[in-house]
């Protein structure tokens, strides 16, 4: 399942996680982080499969494609 510029960027939120910590964590560029949650681009498959993996492993959990909640 794909995620959302809106819900990438209310998942940081939730975690407090900034865009540097998530592209580490995903391991991507800071700026592909920021171009996504901007709407300037949408990652590729694999890249944004690997920035929910990271927000998931962060404690994040993805709600039917529309949202997300902190994992309990």
């Amino acid at each position: 399942m794909t995620i959302t510029a809106a819900q990438c960027r209310a998942a940081r939120g939730l975690i407090e996680m900034d865009q540097a910590v998530l592209a580490l964590a995903a391991n991507l560029s800071r700026n592909t982080i920021v171009d996504f949650e901007k709407g300037r681009r949408t990652p590729g498959t694999n890249n944004l499969a690997a920035i929910r993996a990271a927000l998931e492993a962060a404690g994040v959990e993805f709600i039917n494609g529309t949202g997300v909640k902190l994992r309990t």
